[in-house]
Order: C-alpha cells, then structure tokens, then sequence
C-alpha cells in the first residue's frame, strides 16, 4: 500500500520518540492519528505540529485501558483511515533495583509497555485484516535485549514485546499483517532524562561504541522503513537494535 492510502497511528506520539516519529511521518506524506495520555503533552505538539492541518490529529488514551483503546483505533480507522500502520510507541520506566521492586510496580510497567502494546496490537489488525494487510512497529528496547541494572520491571516488559513481536508476525502473517520491533538505546527523550543519572549516563558511555546518545529522529527512519511495503514488504517478526552499537558491543571501553 501506498503512503497517500492509508493512516498510521502513533502511540506515546506527543512526545519523545513517538513525536519525533510522528513529525517524520508526516513529512514523508503519511496521514498520522498520535495518541498520548498526558493531556499537556498532546496540546504542546498540537501547538507544535499546527501546519499539518488535517493530516494529523491527537487522541487522548491510556492504552493500557481496552475499552478505550478498543474505541480509539475504531474511532480511527472509520474515521482517519483505512488504518495501515502502528506504532506502538507509548512506554513508561523507572530505574530500581529488583529488590527494591514492589508487585504493584512491577504490574504497572507491564501494563503500560507490554499489556498496552498487545492491545493497540490486537486492535489495529482486526481492522487492518479488514482491509488486506498492514504494519505493526512495537518499541522494545535494548534493556529487553540485554540485562541492564535496575530494569527487572522495565526490561522484563521489553523482553516480553519482542517475543509478543515475533508472535504476532507469525499469526498475522496469512493475513498480510506484517509486525516488527525497534529496540532503542540511549535516546535522549524526556523518559531517558528522567531515568538516567549522571552514573548511568557516564556507564552507557563506557559501552555504547558510538559514545553518545542519539536524539529521538535518529530512530525514525529504521520504523519509516518497517512502516513501508515498498521497502520492507519481506521483513516480518524483526527486531531492529538502533542503540550504536550497544548490543553489538564486547568487550570495550577498558
């Protein structure tokens, strides 16, 4: 399907990575539904993105709530569609020891970042069974890659949507439903700065090969790519590392 076709709905999308995303989506032609529930947020990239007019619009939803999401991506593709693409974008996290890690924070990040990504997912392909086919892009991350200090909740979360990734490509493929991940490393989005301590900081530099952070456009392009089926249309149950080198990395920085 062509970009002038279809729309994509962008999760966590008035900010950080998502928004990066949806400001790069929106150049390259795409139609874009953002969705975020932080009520400030939406309305600063509401601001942000004015110019756009008509080909962008924002909802606000919690997605770990399923009637609202059940509504949203039908509000969507009935009304801002046919629904092509996903991106599943919408993420929280926090550093904190595992024994220092509660059951009721540990559920809450699985809601968010797994349980939410699973249902965006599993809306959005009903609807895009509907019409023929589309693309799922799941944000996981290198701490779902790679045991990272302090992300037992976090990185268990991540782990878990790459396998739901590789999961759903399987049993979406027959319906030309194509589903990919994208695992960051340090990007310097507003989640990443509340996170990271000047120690973690200067220990993601000791281990990044390209020593620095990149910012949130820099991962973009890689969900540009897995969005579009002229340029990715055999590329299904992937996750794509765009971390610099991170979970390349042996043994370095000595």
């Amino acid at each position: 399907m062509s970009k002038d076709k279809g729309s994509v709905i962008v999760t966590g999308g008035a900010s950080g990575i998502g928004l990066a995303l949806v400001e790069g989506l929106l150049a390259d032609g795409w139609t874009v539904a953002a969705a975020d529930v932080v009520p400030a947020s939406i309305e600063s990239a509401k601001a942000r993105l004015a110019g756009h007019g008509d080909k962008v619009r924002f909802l606000q939803v919690d997605v770990s709530d399923e009637a609202a999401v059940v509504k949203a991506v039908a509000e969507v593709d009935r009304d801002f569609g046919p629904l092509w693409g996903v991106v599943n974008s919408a993420g929280i996290g926090k550093d904190l020891p595992a024994l220092e890690t509660s059951a009721d924070f540990f559920r809450k990040i699985l809601d968010v970042n797994l349980v939410g990504t699973f249902l965006i997912a599993r809306e959005a392909a009903k609807a895009m069974k509907a019409h023929g086919g589309g693309s799922i892009v799941n944000i996981s991350s290198v701490s779902g890659m790679r045991g990272n200090l302090g992300r037992a909740a976090y990185g268990s979360s991540k782990a878990g949507v790459i396998m739901l990734t590789q999961i759903l490509a399987v049993e979406l493929a027959p319906e030309k439903i194509r589903v990919n991940a994208i695992s960051p490393g340090p990007i310097e989005t507003p989640l990443v700065k509340a996170m990271h301590t000047d120690e973690a900081r200067a220990g993601w530099m000791k281990t990044v090969p390209m020593k620095r952070y990149a910012d949130p456009s820099e991962v973009s392009g890689a969900i540009a790519f897995l969005l579009d089926e002229t340029k990715s249309s055999f590329v299904t149950g992937q996750t794509i590392a765009v971390d610099g080198g991170f979970v390349a990395g042996g043994l370095i920085g000595l």
